[in-house]
């Protein structure tokens, strides 16, 4: 069976915006509700050694990149790395006297790190697969675009933005996993993929809820009141993870590629906003 791949139609083009993020000194930024922006706050503080991780996992295989997948996992790696800028700008302006972000940005570099020394391989299955949870969060924004309501509007640009060019780029490393093992059997992509989306699925969701009761902690919350906060958040209402079971679970279909849900639509009125600054 011929691996699909991205739309041959789709371009991902690379947007050099500046967000002024200094609403985020504000406190409780989104809507004015600590878990919310407790939870937000966190995401964000995984994007800057994050992305820069899935930047280096796409590059570590560029040399057997050919054609459309090779610009677009130059673009790819050019939208990662105006992501992890604008995200270090807001991290900076969470209060680090009040909240431990020292403590979670340090939590952060040590699992990036041990990514890392596990090799280029899985590095990119790592990519896949939190590629595979940022789409569906994406989507979430798109949907609920609402929960923005009464946030600065620059703040709320960054994530629309970011959400965009998430769903825009959503297969990129998923199609460079496909060229890196075109050697492989098909069962043996299969198992790794879905054993590495298992192990994903257990630590990213249970890092962010625990990093994010830190940060309510700080607030005022015990530590049983800031689980249950989040718990209620993640999975329940707006279940900002629960809600994208949908998608979550298309992974585990053979044959399985990331534009199976092709939800190019939900982003047009988005890609005419923030289109026409592009990248040089």
């Amino acid at each position: 069976m011929t691996a699909k791949r991205s739309p041959e139609d789709l371009t991902i083009l690379p947007r050099d915006l500046h967000f002024d993020v200094a609403g985020a000194k504000s406190g409780h930024w989104l809507d004015g509700d600590p878990v919310a922006t407790a939870v937000m706050n966190t995401l964000s503080m995984t994007f800057p050694d994050g992305e820069r991780l899935f930047m280096d996992a796409v590059r570590a295989y560029k040399d057997r990149l050919t054609g459309k997948l090779a610009q677009d996992a130059k673009d790819f790696i050019t939208q990662e790395a105006l992501h992890s800028r604008e995200h270090h700008l807001l991290n900076k302006m969470i209060d680090r006297e009040k909240y431990p972000v020292a403590r979670i940005e340090e939590q952060i570099r040590e699992r990036i790190a041990f990514s890392r020394a596990r090799g280029p391989m899985r590095m990119l299955m790592a990519t896949i697969c939190l590629e595979h949870f940022t789409a569906m969060l994406a989507d979430m924004f798109a949907e609920h675009d609402d929960m923005f309501r009464k946030t600065d509007p620059a703040l709320r640009d960054l994530w629309r933005w970011h959400a965009m060019e998430e769903t825009e780029h959503k297969a990129v490393a998923y199609d460079v996993f496909l060229v890196a093992t075109k050697d492989w059997p098909a069962w043996r992509r299969y198992v790794r993929r879905c054993v590495s989306m298992l192990l994903i699925s257990y630590f990213f969701p249970r890092n962010i809820a625990t990093y994010s009761a830190w940060m309510l902690e700080a607030d005022g919350y015990s530590p049983k009141e800031a689980k249950k906060a989040v718990r209620h958040f993640l999975w329940k209402d707006p279940a900002f993870f629960g809600r994208g079971w949908k998608i979550w679970i298309t992974w585990f279909k053979p044959g399985f590629h990331p534009w199976d849900h092709d939800n190019r639509d939900l982003m047009s009125d988005w890609r005419a906003e923030f289109t026409p600054v592009p990248a040089e």
